[in-house]
């Protein structure tokens, strides 16, 4: 025991049942309004309160109205979407809080003279808190009793080295007992606890950015813009030609015909598959377009602690100074039979594969203020293990302390063995105490580390390494982890200010002893250099930097604080998942791209066919479930396999800018060929089947153009999917049950030719619109 006060096993009252009621009255109790993931509110919310549903919800109810449910299909996309991002992430947040139930503790207090187990929440101030080897530390407090107490403050500070504390220490929530056991009295509860300090930025939710979303809801927003007055156009040029039931549904139509509604869809869809895919492999995505995000980043940081190293230390090798091997294994044999429940015994347990021996005569167990334990064994020989500086503080041991000195400085612990000839008392070291070996350990770096690291590096992507672990330390474990600049390690201490650690960034990758401020400021420093960063991290103090980074990365072990804010959690801790999450991120986003050219190009040419039929006071050639069936045909089935095809392409930045050079052009030719077949049907005096039949061959014919554009280099299960697309275009007007229900006619040779005539041309037009744009997008890629 260290210090005076009383020990955990001394019968020590604490507080009364009263006085926790009252505590509890007041609001002094440990809860606080922490979450470990988004609630059900929130995400019905932001998956049904979006611009893609108000428009679709709109025009849906306008059909319902009317009751022409025949024309209201495409309120199915609506719901789909809606539904695939509901699910997707009601998966996550269970699988979350299923996390933080398993890991959540339990506290061990002292009330009525009695120990008894609580709830963390139910932790009050001024509770006596027993903890023990394992424990976490559930509120801040200062130590009352004290038997070899050591404590991992790695979450908090990100030093791996365990701390000794004694009567009269501050411990802090958020750490964990690593050795011995103690006492606290809790002073700072719930929100005025240090971990609750710290994560307090967490508390609100923040959706990732997503480039492909993004660009989808600046079009739609566009289009939001222009559907009022497209809307007022068709209305006022049509009036009073027709029954209000044909207006209103003319109306729907050309609005319908704006939207790119599959694209919203199919991109969910892809999001969620790619959300599967990364499940089975124990990889959990929060949000869906996290994947796409991971796509993007030129930057990776990633904390040491926990991190790159599995939080464990490991035996490395042992430096005889005096006498050989066969001694000093027996010497640890005998100080691990003593005591082998610490981490530095069990390391060396596992390191030199030794059976412990009992046979010592005197035992001085290791504590934390002398900083050594000891054996004396039956010939009166005795043995020490402890720290350098205090084992080794003899003159005639300055060599041997002066190596020691040196390995640690490598960013390696060193211990360091001694005899004597003299027994051991707990009062003090022997004054003939000798070195006789080096005992060095390290931190595991994990198994897969140096992978995922290397895979980054080929990819382009840049790796930083931030700890608030002693610089040499995280040098030396980066260098293991296969990060460049390992070899110049800073320490964030001599950076002054948020200017200093900003510029810091430029010349150096591997920075140690860095606080959590600075952490976040070296993300928004990386982001102002325009780059996209990822951080990996698992403690508390990653939080402000994960919740200011592009895609926030959380191992499953880590603190609910930090999966709470983490888009992408790696639920068996497994860093080799990170490249095929990122090779996820980089077929949806490439694909999404491919597939893009047909939705947007239908959005062209829908919404310049509706300008210019209001202008001339036309009705609309098309009605809504004719939109469905090209939509179907030409965009939406072919879509979804080619969303889902390989696709290694490395993500390019510009997918809005890119995707209209061609749906542009192409859409406004698709539009001209059905504006000619119009006024060919409409000036012989066609009937409006007729019509519509026409305008419908043009669409899905030009469609199937586009699409085998689109689906470039044709493969032979591409070429199936497209004699399937052109197979199910002669569907509509197969028979006599279907053509009524979409009211459309049998195609006559006429109709046959013209139609053929207009795709003909239009397809010539297309293909050198495409060849045209693909050369000028390979010239304006970096």
């Amino acid at each position: 025991m260290n210090g005076a006060g009383a020990s955990p096993g001394d019968v020590v009252a604490g507080l009364s049942s009263t006085e926790v009621a009252a505590r509890l009255a007041d609001g002094r109790s440990n809860a606080a309004a922490t979450t470990t993931s988004r609630t059900m509110r929130e995400i019905l919310r932001s998956n049904i309160l979006t611009r893609f549903n108000a428009i679709l919800g709109t025009l849906l109810l306008v059909i319902v109205a009317i009751g022409r449910w025949q024309d209201g299909l495409f309120g199915l996309v609506l719901v789909a979407n809606t539904l695939i991002g509901v699910v997707q992430e009601t998966r996550a947040k269970r699988q979350l809080d299923r996390l933080a139930i398993l890991h959540a503790p339990r506290a061990h207090v002292r009330r009525d003279g009695a120990s008894r187990d609580v709830a963390v929440d139910d932790v009050v101030q001024d509770d006596l808190v027993i903890v023990g080897a394992g424990d976490q530390i559930v509120a801040d407090g200062d130590v009352v009793a004290s038997t070899s107490l050591h404590v991992d403050e790695s979450l908090l500070s990100g030093e791996s080295e365990p701390v000794a504390k004694v009567v009269g220490d501050r411990v802090l929530s958020g750490s964990y007992v690593v050795s011995g056991s103690g006492l606290f009295r809790a002073t700072d509860v719930g929100e005025r606890s240090y971990a609750r300090r710290l994560t307090s930025e967490s508390r609100g939710f923040a959706l990732v950015h997503s480039e492909i979303l993004a660009g989808v809801n600046r079009l739609l927003r566009y289009i939001t813009w222009a559907i009022p007055p497209v809307a007022l156009l068709l209305l006022r040029q049509r009036y009073p030609s027709s029954s209000w039931r044909d207006i209103a549904t003319g109306v729907v139509a050309g609005l319908v015909g704006m939207v790119p509604q599959g694209l919203v869809l199919l991109t969910s869809i892809a999001f969620g598959a790619a959300a599967l895919a990364l499940s089975r492999r124990h990889v959990l995505l929060q949000q869906m377009p996290a994947v796409e995000a991971l796509a993007r980043v030129d930057v990776a940081c990633f904390d040491k602690t926990g991190t790159l190293t599995d939080g464990s230390v490991a035996f490395d090798r042992l430096e005889v100074i005096e006498g050989d091997v066969a001694d000093l294994h027996g010497a640890l044999a005998e100080l691990l039979g003593a005591d082998a429940t610490t981490s530095t015994m069990a390391a060396l347990h596992e390191g030199l594969r030794l059976e412990p021996r009992a046979t010592a005569r005197v035992v001085v167990p290791f504590a934390s203020a002398r900083k050594w334990s000891g054996v004396t064994l039956a010939d009166s020989h005795s043995w020490v293990l402890g720290a350098p500086e205090i084992v080794l503080d003899s003159n005639d041991n300055r060599s041997a302390r002066e190596r020691a000195a040196l390995v640690a400085a490598s960013g390696a612990r060193v211990i360091a063995l001694a005899h004597s000839s003299e027994p051991l008392l707990e009062t003090g070291l022997p004054d003939d105490l000798r070195a006789a070996g080096l005992i060095v350990l390290t931190e595991r770096v994990r198994p897969d580390a140096r992978e995922t690291i290397d895979y980054f590096i080929r990819e382009g992507v840049r790796c930083w390494v931030i700890s608030g672990d002693h610089p040499a330390t995280v040098g030396e474990i980066a260098r293991r982890a296969g990060v460049p600049g390992a070899d110049t390690p800073r320490d964030a201490r001599t950076l002054v200010d948020d200017d200093a650690v900003r510029l810091a960034l430029e010349s150096t990758t591997v920075f140690g002893r860095v606080t959590p401020h600075q952490k976040r400021v070296m993300v928004e420093g990386l982001q102002a250099r325009g780059h996209t960063v990822a951080m990996t991290g698992d403690g508390v103090n990653d939080v402000p930097a994960l919740k200011r980074a592009d895609v926030a990365i959380a191992l499953g072990t880590a603190t609910p604080a930090t999966r709470a804010v983490a888009e992408i959690v790696l639920l068996d801790n497994r860093f080799a998942s990170l490249p095929v999450a990122v090779a996820e991120g980089r077929r949806v986003a490439a694909n999404i791209e491919r597939v893009a050219n047909t939705f947007l190009t239908k959005t062209v040419w829908a919404t310049a066919l509706a300008l210019i039929v209001g202008i001339a006071a036309w009705p609309f050639p098309l009605l809504p479930r004719h939109l469905t069936i090209i939509d179907s045909l030409t965009i939406g089935i072919p879509s979804f396999f080619l969303a889902l095809a390989p696709n290694a392409r490395r993500y390019v930045p510009g997918f809005v800018g890119r995707v209209l050079r061609f749906a542009v052009p192409g859409g406004l030719v698709v539009a001209a060929g059905l504006l000619i077949s119009y006024a060919v049907t409409r000036g012989r005096g066609a009937p409006r089947t007729e019509q519509s039949s026409e305008a419908l061959l043009v669409a899905l014919g030009l469609g199937l153009v586009i699409l085998a554009l689109t689906a470039y280099p044709l493969t032979w299960r591409r070429w199936v999917l497209l004699i399937g697309v052109a197979a199910g275009g002669t569907l509509p007007f197969a028979c006599s049950e279907g053509r009524r229900f979409l009211e459309l006619s049998s195609p006559s040779w006429r109709v046959a030719v013209e139609s053929t005539a207009i795709v003909l041309a239009g397809s010539a037009i297309l293909v050198a619109t495409w060849n045209g744009t693909r050369r000028s997008t390979r010239r304006a890629r970096p």
